[in-house]
């Protein structure tokens, strides 16, 4: 055992090593080809776009607002930032103002039906935005693949269901990566969506688009799926909220495409917010009867969570190193918490954090769900991945690389089994210490990603980084990503909040309290 950690620890040597020295000529390079196209978003003029949905709720039940007014604005504003991000897939724009002048209708009336009342419709009048991978009814469903061009849904994914009900008018489904399994949202049908706040950045992905729009002012509020991290790494690339619920609180069905095995337990759906203050009543809407489960109308007292930290994963071979400026935000945060709020945060050592990936690797091998190559032929039979990479080095691929290079790469993890069981016991063993750790009251801040929004292109050499939000879909923790202003780049900054299945109004109402100290959500265009 202490040779096999001796070899290890020579390992992470040698590839730190090296990627002190790749690193920088790797960015270098992305920025000389990037340099001409970067450039920020125009800053947001419209004041209804720089309010939370809730108080734009209020302000349209109590007409100070028209509902008609404020999707007028959203909509302008999508029009505007679309040109220099490419987020739309396709808008209702037409549908959404006159569904928003049937609200004003409705709330000028002098009886409002009980389904239109606060309780049942909290959301009434407010737009939202839909990641296209879910059913919107007459929409595109195609997930970035090309064969699925023609494509529109017949009717709304539930959790749309649900959403329409509490009164929100979606106006446009909104860009993802090819089937949605990679960080960057660019694929062969509907192209490449830019960050905001530079538009030679990704997005992420897949609910890349959602972030996007959100962040930019396009919409306040939207909807994800995460299954390694498709809510989070967009939420903290594009410097907004985004929650990961517990598992079973929010339907998953109606997206495309959906697991078929044992790996719809590492899939979730939650919401994507500019404001920490729309979460919970977002998640409520969204989880309908069971927000039972996890007790989302219980008060919380931040004062009597118990706080826990960890600045990375302890060296893990395949993930870069944590940034500076990001671990800087979070160690400014404990920092807070210490000295001004009084409170005790643990810092944790747990190693087993370094095999991340191949947690989350081997939970997905062993889940006995459809494999990728199949998904990319829209279930007629299986991709021929390895002559898709000579197609695709000639230009003439229907697909992405990183969907290439994952059905190739999912078939070869298939081959070791072992391994694969191996590595789910040292899972086990992980939550099992965690659960121990948090209990029913704890929470830990952690990383969301080692980097800030890379170049487009650049998640190529770090396929891996993802494992930081991934680790919590192979656990089946519920997780909000938390923003934390921005670098000295410009580039927003951030960190999860992790904690125990069912717990999420912990995680939630501590985004909520630092909301309220570090400020959240910064505007595109606002100096570091």
């Amino acid at each position: 055992m202490k040779v096999s950690h001796l070899l290890r620890s020579i390992q992470y040597a040698v590839l730190t090593a090296v990627g002190w020295v790749l690193t920088p000529i790797i960015r270098l390079i992305f920025s000389l080809v990037y340099q001409s196209s970067s450039k920020c978003v125009t800053p947001i003029e419209d004041p209804l776009c720089l309010l939370p949905a809730t108080e734009l709720a209020r302000k349209i039940r109590t007409r100070e607002v028209t509902s008609e007014a404020v999707v007028r604005a959203y909509i302008e504003r999508a029009r505007l930032v679309n040109r220099d991000c490419n987020f739309i897939v396709a808008d209702r724009f037409q549908e959404a103002l006159q569904e928003a002048r049937n609200v004003d209708t409705i709330l000028d009336g002098h009886i409002i039906a009980e389904k239109f009342s606060e309780q049942n419709a909290p959301f009434l009048g407010v737009p939202t935005s839909i990641k296209e991978a879910f059913a919107l009814k007459g929409m595109p469903q195609t997930s970035g693949l090309v064969m699925m061009r023609d494509y529109r849904a017949s009717e709304d994914a539930p959790v749309v269901g649900r959403l329409r009900q509490a009164g929100l008018i979606p106006t446009m489904v909104t860009n993802v990566s090819e089937l949605c399994m990679w960080y960057e949202s660019a694929n062969r049908l509907n192209g490449r969506s830019c960050n905001p706040y530079n538009t030679a950045r990704i997005v992420g992905g897949s609910s890349g688009g959602e972030g996007c729009a959100i962040a930019s002012g396009a919409a306040v509020v939207g909807v994800g799926s995460d299954i390694g991290g498709s809510i989070r790494m967009p939420s903290f690339f594009n410097g907004i909220f985004g929650h990961k619920p517990s598992n079973g609180l929010v339907p998953s069905g109606g997206q495309f495409p959906l697991p078929t095995g044992r790996d719809m337990e590492l899939l979730t759906t939650g919401p994507m917010c500019r404001y920490a203050t729309d979460l919970l009543p977002l998640l409520k809407v969204m989880s309908g009867p069971e927000a039972k489960l996890a007790k989302l109308d219980q008060k919380v007292d931040v004062m009597k969570i118990r706080f826990f930290t960890m600045f990375d994963d302890g060296g893990s071979l395949l993930v870069s190193h944590v940034e500076p400026e990001i671990q800087k935000s979070q160690r400014k945060v404990v920092q807070y918490l210490r000295d001004t709020v009084g409170v005790h945060v643990e810092e944790l050592k747990l190693t087993k954090f370094q095999y991340a990936f191949e947690m989350w690797a081997a939970k997905m091998a062993l889940s006995g769900g459809t494999d990728f190559a199949t998904y990319m032929s829209n279930y007629n039979g299986r991709v021929n991945c390895y002559l898709e990479l000579l197609k695709w080095l000639v230009g003439r691929s229907n697909h992405t690389l990183p969907a290439i290079g994952l059905g190739m790469g999912q078939g070869l993890a298939d081959l070791t089994p072992g391994t694969n069981k191996k590595n789910v016991q040292i899972l086990n063993k992980l939550d099992q210490e965690l659960r121990e750790v948090l209990g029913e009251d704890g929470v830990l801040l952690y990383p969301t990603h080692p980097k800030v929004a890379p170049y487009h292109n650049e998640p190529i050499f770090y396929p891996f980084n993802f494992a930081y939000t991934g680790l919590f879909n192979a656990l089946a923790y519920p997780v909000t990503q938390c923003p934390l202003g921005l670098s000295s780049e410009g580039l927003p900054v951030g960190f999860q909040i992790v904690t125990t299945p069912n717990n999420d109004r912990l995680s939630i109402a501590v985004a909520v309290f630092l909301e309220r100290v570090f400020g959240g959500w910064v505007p595109p265009g606002t100096r570091p």
